[in-house]
């Protein structure tokens, strides 16, 4: 009998632990605001929050809900909500919780995090998430738009195939503090490559995002703080066509075309006194059109001629004398509004499965599947050795590439070497739809290695349903 007590009071303790256990597995997780996490520059004065809530268990819901925003993680750690404060909100609603406290600042961050009560009355946090401001108001912007708003040697945009060269700029800056933060906010039309001290800021690429250019048009924001380095800094922008600067002119085919390509770049630094400062994109700026991407467009594919590339010309101390000062121009359009979407990004990376010579000199690598991006090309050769690739989704019977659906597209990115040992090289402001690739020119016989696709698309978080799914969202 008194074993029979011992083992009953046994499996009510392990359950009871069990229950506890189960109990204590609830989590709030996913926190986002419009619908990113942690995103910078949000430019809406009552962005939207979010969550999941998490439990091995079924049938667990939320009842009530609590949101803390603080001006600083201090603050959130000790549940001081110095700018908003919800209380408790008697709801199962954990999606589109629209912010409503203290007005926003521009350039600010804002530390949040939420308390949920289950439907039994357990209490629930989160870990900690934030989100920080852009430039809430036209006013908060010094900076002014420049470019080159004509053509310059190679160009020519009057082309049936419209030809121009990228832009690129650069501008150093002196700091004599020690830097607490540093924010850069930047629009460059139709595409831009940001760096800074020679480093390329963010791994995104072909942005910002298309928009009806005379309506609005994007920026972006980064956090440079650790970019930025004591004393001597030098900022460089480098400017593609996208679908700003319009790829076909007249007929049938012709593109709408907004004008030149263009940028607008603020960085505002807030040092350890408390100082700040903003460095703004204006006439003092440098500029040329004499870089090594010669031509570039979405509809023909990029021009690289590495001869031509400049040593060093986003770094302090490049001999910038033979370049122009960057023109004041016209801004786009009506607003200018923060990229509220994820970017592009290389999302992955796969090798061709195949190499056949279809005539002499002529080499189709097959990528083993369709995909959207580009290839990087691996090559050595002479200087002036000129490798071409054109995309095709699909192939003729006698092995060459079908070309008929894509109508008056060339389709081709073309790499001059510049003869110095291994190179590598990928474009940056063109990208194809295909399956196989036509190399033309590449010095010797292309081993499977001598291609690596790219493949680009949104920076969206893949969703996976399994068969027994343990995540359960309120």
């Amino acid at each position: 009998m008194k074993t029979l007590v011992r083992v009953l009071i046994l499996i009510l303790f392990t359950s009871a632990c069990s229950k506890k256990s189960q109990v204590s597995e609830v989590k709030v997780t996913g926190l986002k605001c419009e619908y990113r996490a942690n995103p910078l520059g949000v430019d809406i004065a009552k962005p939207r929050l979010s969550w999941n809530l998490e439990s091995e268990q079924r049938g667990i819901s939320q009842s009530a809900y609590q949101i803390l925003v603080s001006s600083s993680q201090k603050n959130l750690d000790e549940n001081v909500a110095d700018v908003w404060d919800s209380q408790k909100v008697s709801s199962d609603k954990s999606i589109q919780i629209g912010f409503e406290g203290k007005p926003l600042e521009s350039n600010r961050k804002y530390f949040w995090k939420v308390k949920i009560w289950d439907k039994n009355g357990g209490e629930h946090f989160s870990e900690p998430a934030f989100w920080t401001t852009g430039l809430l108001n036209e006013s908060d912007w010094k900076a002014k738009w420049i470019g080159l708003d004509k053509a310059v040697g190679y160009d020519n945009p009057n082309a049936a195939h419209k030809i121009l060269s990228a832009r690129m700029l650069r501008h150093e800056f002196n700091i004599q503090k020690k830097v607490k933060s540093a924010t850069a906010f930047i629009s460059g039309l139709g595409l831009f490559e940001l760096y800074i001290n020679g480093e390329k800021i963010g791994n995104q690429v072909l942005s910002p995002g298309l928009t009806e250019y005379n309506k609005r048009a994007f920026y972006m924001t980064f956090d440079v703080t650790r970019n930025l380095q004591p004393e001597k800094n030098t900022i460089g922008v480098v400017l593609g066509n996208g679908r700003y600067f319009a790829m076909r002119g007249g007929g049938t085919e012709g593109t709408k075309t907004y004008g030149f390509p263009k940028v607008i770049c603020q960085i505002e630094i807030q040092y350890e006194d408390g100082l700040t400062e903003t460095i703004n994109s204006d006439e003092t700026w440098k500029l040329t059109a004499s870089g090594p991407i010669r031509k570039n467009s979405e509809y023909d594919g990029e021009f690289y001629d590495a001869r031509m590339e400049l040593k060093d010309w986003n770094k302090t101390g490049f001999d910038d004398t033979a370049w122009m000062n960057a023109e004041l121009v016209e801004k786009p359009g009506e607003k200018l509004v923060s990229q509220p979407n994820e970017p592009i990004k290389i999302m992955d990376e796969i090798a061709p499965v195949s190499v056949k010579e279809i005539k002499p000199g002529t080499f189709i690598l097959d990528m083993g599947q369709n995909m959207v991006g580009w290839v990087e090309l691996s090559v050595k050769g002479k200087s002036g050795d000129k490798v071409s690739m054109r995309f095709a989704e699909t192939l003729k019977n006698d092995g060459s590439l079908f070309l008929d659906n894509i109508r008056t597209a060339e389709v081709t990115d073309t790499y001059i070497l510049k003869g110095q040992g291994d190179e590598k090289w990928e474009p940056r402001f063109t990208y194809h739809g295909f399956r196989y690739v036509e190399m033309i020119g590449y010095p010797g016989i292309p081993a499977l290695s001598a291609i690596k696709g790219k493949v680009v698309h949104d920076a969206l978080e893949p969703v996976r349903v399994t068969e027994n799914p343990v995540r359960h969202v309120a």
